[in-house]
């Protein structure tokens, strides 16, 4: 919606003025709630606006009975907080990091994830970097909401639909608030937080703003989740903070630490591998599990709480605001998932979206006002923050894809294009291989964790000349006996072809 020039005035702020900015949020998840707060907390004055309520649970498990819903069914599968996540959350935010704690949520030390061929087990200095928490997200959103009900500045509003931008004309068109099916809301800067499915680019066109530039890059898996209950916390097969995803020959299955003895399993297939559409039927979820003996045995200690949650239709995505270094419009920015999707397996997301919401308080207080410069500020940051992770994230999928579709259908795909340039060609290591030697080696099993919790740039450790000397020669010198063990293509079919009692 366009709107009369000066209709919709700042309050006051920037860098050098005095009074808050105020700002409107689009989107209620942990996105835009991690967002409001810090920026609340720097003195602007924030409104965020959710169709969904977005009151509390009055407990924990209320929270997550209510967890599901159909426009968001990430938060309902497995989540971890990665290091980068906990590490920001204590420096930014660290009255949440201890209501997490109080919560229930478990800190998963990196001794807890060192693999079993692991000989040196010896702590070194800087392992405590690389904690992580384990929780399930509903857990981690409700945490979010009662803190952000607490906070001054903040205004919380749950039932509100947005449905498009009010602007001024321009070249790029300057926004200055939200129009929803309340009434208008005005405000100096609006922040899209609606998440994978954003209507941006409507509200853009409607603006006579240019859209957006969004790459997008397979991830080709669907998922089948459960959350579980442990039955004892003794004799357990590890740790109740464990964390163990296998990508198999024809699927890729793991295991994840909750709060509260919860543990989520999940099943992940290719998604045009019809044969696992049965895995949404909890027999056959449980009979595909246990082909794999050391899930089965985390079974067995286990009983289940909800249902089978699937989740499809994903792809890794990337959205500039920024086109050809000009803002496609002023007063508007995004984050969270609305910017960058990466396939749910590696657990970037909420990483990713606290990162930008730091990010975006520190340019609002460098730039104030100056609108253009804080949304080029804005999409540099997302350059050097976001989208190392979304193309590593790409190219682990693109290799992850072409492999399964081999082993399952015979089909020899085309080598994914890089989303690097491959030109002068450097010496770098995969992920893959990175992992595999991890399995073995301490120091490639930290370097393996600096990209796995997000505190290095995945390039800087595949190009680093020590990890790479140290991962081939792990490699070279150890056989490469899978550490779990895989079922038959037999017993696959048969616990496919399991009947619900």
């Amino acid at each position: 919606m366009i709107v009369a020039e000066g209709e919709s005035g700042r309050a006051g702020a920037g860098a050098g003025d005095e009074g808050p900015v105020r700002i409107v949020v689009a989107g209620g998840s942990a996105a835009g709630l991690f967002a409001s707060l810090l920026l609340a907390r720097a003195g602007h004055e924030v409104t965020v606006l959710d169709r969904d309520p977005l009151d509390p649970a009055p407990d924990l498990e209320s929270a997550a009975e209510d967890a599901f819903r159909a426009a968001a069914p990430q938060i309902v599968q497995p989540h971890a907080v990665l290091p980068l996540c906990r590490e920001l959350l204590m420096q930014r935010l660290p009255d949440v990091y201890a209501a997490l704690i109080a919560a229930g949520v478990a800190e998963a030390p990196l001794s807890t994830q060192m693999p079993p061929l692991m000989r040196d087990r010896s702590a070194r200095p800087g392992d405590e970097r690389l904690t992580m928490l384990m929780t399930r997200r509903s857990t981690m959103d409700w945490v979010l909401r009662r803190t952000a009900h607490a906070q001054p500045n903040l205004t919380v509003r749950g039932g509100v639909q947005v449905s498009g931008l009010l602007a001024t004309a321009g070249q790029p068109p300057h926004v200055g608030g939200v129009s929803t099916d309340h009434g208008d809301v005005h405000a100096d800067l609006v922040i899209d937080a609606t998440g994978r499915r954003s209507p941006i680019d409507r509200w853009l066109a409607a603006i006579d703003a240019t859209q957006t530039a969004v790459s997008e890059a397979e991830c080709g898996v669907a998922y089948y989740s459960r959350h579980f209950r442990l039955r004892t916390t003794t004799d357990l097969p590890g740790p109740p903070t464990t964390r163990i995803v296998a990508g198999l020959d024809e699927f890729t299955v793991g295991i994840w630490g909750g709060d509260n003895a919860t543990m989520l399993m999940a099943i992940a297939p290719l998604v045009e591998d019809k044969r696992f559409r049965a895995v949404a039927d909890p027999a056959v979820f449980t009979a595909v599990a246990r082909t794999v003996p050391v899930y089965a045995a985390w079974l067995d200690v286990m009983e289940p709480i909800t249902p089978i949650y699937p989740m499809g239709g994903l792809h890794n995505t990337l959205r500039r605001l920024v086109v050809d270094r000009t803002p496609v419009a002023t007063g508007l920015h995004a984050l969270g998932d609305t910017v960058c999707t990466t396939n749910p397996t590696l657990g970037r997301g909420l990483a990713l979206a606290l990162q930008s919401a730091a990010d975006l308080v520190e340019a609002i207080d460098q730039h104030g006002d100056r609108w253009a410069d804080l949304a080029i500020a804005l999409d540099e940051q997302v350059s050097d923050h976001v989208e190392p992770f979304y193309r590593d994230q790409a190219d682990i999928d693109g290799q992850r894809l072409a492999m399964l579709r081999r082993a399952i259908f015979g089909v020899t795909s085309p080598q994914p294009e890089p989303t690097e340039p491959t030109e002068p060609t450097e010496a770098r290591v995969t992920f893959a291989q990175l992992r595999t030697a991890a399995m073995h080696d301490p120091v490639v099993f930290r370097a393996f964790w600096q990209v796995m919790g997000m505190l290095s740039r995945p390039d800087d450790i595949y190009t680093d000349p020590a990890v790479i000397a140290r991962t081939l020669d792990t490699i070279r010198d150890h056989d490469a006996t899978p550490l779990i063990v895989q079922p038959s293509r037999e017993a696959l079919h048969a616990a496919l072809a399991t009947k619900t009692p």
